[in-house]
């Protein structure tokens, strides 16, 4: 049976390839009168690399084949447009300017990350909390917090606190499906929202392509900026969080894991098998965890040089452009993102090996393998976001945003289209267990879709601009519930790993918290904000829903039973 798994998928992708692709490229002429540029046939890539993510959950696989079918569209033969994938495609994503400054702000940042890690840094950081921690709802919330603070890496995020947080729960008596949880629920969630992380570089690449399409110019990071009330999913999944923690209460399965951690001492469910059983430091190293200031001074270095290098150096372009007192949004829109990424990732980085060093935490070499170590870790992200880019090129060439809007103004409603982008973002990153590749098959087509759509609707301006913010937040949204909560997940397995919990009782434990809020995000966030809702009135509301839920159906682990303990 394994064998059949790992090789008829195989088998079927390169058949599917060697019949469509032939049959693309002689229909690339058929051209629909009616529809700009392709017609029909410019869905066929994206439609093609979506399904086969869901369907093998190779995502990078699919992103190629995606491609090389778009490309054969173009080309009309396959053979030469496998070599356009080459020489055109992969090169010309990797030789524009913005796209070679995401790569080196990203694998840049995460050496930073690598260096601290292994210096005991950031270690540091949550060990200096955890001292402070009295009582299960403190334990709670102090892990809750610490997962806040390391927003700057999911994967940092999951591991350190994970792993260095687990000695403190089990005392506590809290389950370590309750920590698993509280380590995931605030890595992805957190990391997707903060001004400046790993995911940043990764997410205002794919919008700043996505711009390129319609020529609205290169103020990508400022529009991710305002997009960010717009995540109803992330923001409402952290408030949860802290409310959880707070109160003591639970419902579902987690409810039952927590009485029997609390009633019994037994953190793990019997028969249950830990995903790991690491040493208490992290990443199983026996070195101390360091002052924390010695994480705090690069990690507030790079926001510092971020926040200030967009505003002087926005302020110093919209002066020359003859603005003589411009506003901050005239400031932000004339700001050069990338280069202050790119300046914060650097100035970041070398202040992490210089302190590390010259603290004698680590030799030079060590930090350079450190640093070595933290930029292969993006290596992942780094191939995705190349593809992802070329995939974006191949259906500009195609035209398939033009396309999609011009069918999909009769047939969807553009007041429906922020829910409707969220639902399938999540119901792709779920099935695929990837964040990154779900926003790299869905950005270049929502975007579009969201700027165009409600125009060719005729909705008011105002109205117009918050479905586009929403539609494109809901994609980023959608792929993290299923980064939060897919079983076949990284960040999910990682979270089981470092917590030392049974992944199987983490994804069964988890998931009715996922869901309720997603539900919530749903039906007060991205429905609401297709009829111009404000962002800030719909949070409000979503975390009325929130509260209403955990005081309905939430019961502290020393209560007696009640409608929380029905469900588990």
């Amino acid at each position: 049976m394994r064998e059949r798994r790992v090789h008829v998928p195989a088998a079927f992708l390169v058949l599917l390839v060697l019949a469509v692709a032939p049959v693309l490229g002689q229909s690339a002429g058929a051209e629909d009168s009616s529809a700009p540029g392709a017609g029909w046939l410019s869905v066929v890539p994206p439609v093609l690399a979506i399904t086969l993510a869901l369907v093998t959950r190779q995502v990078l696989v699919a992103l190629v084949l995606g491609i090389w079918v778009g490309a054969a569209i173009l080309e009309g033969n396959p053979f030469t447009a496998f070599l356009r994938v080459g020489d055109r495609y992969l090169v010309g994503a990797l030789a524009d300017g913005s796209h070679a400054s995401i790569v080196l702000f990203s694998t840049t940042l995460g050496g930073m990350v690598g260096v601290l890690s292994r210096g005991g840094a950031t270690a540091g950081i949550v060990h200096a909390l955890r001292h402070k921690v009295g009582g299960r709802r403190g334990g709670m919330v102090a892990t809750a917090a610490m997962g806040t603070v390391i927003f700057f890496d999911d994967y940092a995020n999951t591991l350190l606190v994970g792993s260095t947080m687990r000695p403190l729960t089990d005392r506590l008596k809290i389950s370590r499906e309750k920590l698993a949880w509280l380590v995931d629920s605030t890595a992805a969630p957190v990391a997707t929202v903060a001004v400046i992380s790993t995911w940043v570089g990764f997410e205002v690449g794919l919008i700043q392509d996505a711009m390129a399409q319609l020529d609205h110019g290169g103020a990508a990071y400022t529009f991710f900026l305002q997009s960010i009330p717009f995540s109803f999913y992330p923001l409402l999944t952290i408030f949860f969080v802290y409310l959880l923690s707070a109160t003591g209460r639970d419902f579902g399965p987690m409810l039952t894991a927590e009485r029997r951690a609390l009633h019994q001492g037994l953190v793990l469910r019997p028969g249950a098998s830990p995903a790991s059983e690491l040493p208490g430091e992290v990443g199983g190293s026996d070195r101390e965890a360091a002052h924390p200031w010695l994480a705090g001074v690069p990690i507030l270095a790079v926001i510092a040089t971020t926040a200030l290098g967009i505003y002087f150096g926005g302020r110093q372009a919209a002066v020359a452009q003859g603005i003589a007192q411009p506003s901050l949004r005239e400031i932000l829109n004339n700001a050069d993102s990338f280069a202050v990424l790119m300046w914060s990732a650097l100035i970041g980085a070398t202040l992490a090996v210089a302190m590390t060093v010259g603290s004698r935490r680590l030799t030079l070499s060590e930090a350079m393998e450190g640093f070595i170590e933290g930029a292969r870790a993006m290596l992942i992200a780094v191939v995705i976001l190349i593809l992802a880019w070329s995939l974006s090129a191949v259906c500009e060439g195609l035209d398939t945003a033009g396309f999609l809007v011009h069918v999909s103004g009769q047939v969807l409603s553009a007041r429906l289209l922020p829910v409707v982008v969220f639902l399938l973002a999540a119901a792709v990153s779920f099935a695929t267990g990837t964040s990154w590749g779900t926003m790299a098959i869905l950005m270049p087509l929502v975007y579009p879709m969201g700027a165009q759509l409600p125009v060719a609707a005729g909705i008011a301006a105002g109205t117009a601009a918050t479905i586009h913010l929403a539609s494109v937040s809901a994609v980023l949204a959608g792929a993290v519930f299923g980064d939060h909560c897919s079983p076949i997940s990284d960040t999910t397995i990682m979270s089981s790993l470092a917590s030392g919990s049974d992944h199987v009782d983490h994804v069964r434990t988890q998931l009715p918290y996922a869901v309720t809020v997603a539900a919530v995000a749903a039906l007060a966030g991205y429905l609401p904000a297709g009829f111009g809702v404000s962002p800030w009135i719909s949070l409000g509301c979503g975390a009325i829903l929130v509260a209403l839920v955990v005081w309905r159906f939430g019961r502290a682990a020393d209560q007696g039973e009640g409608p929380g303990g029905a469900s588990s």
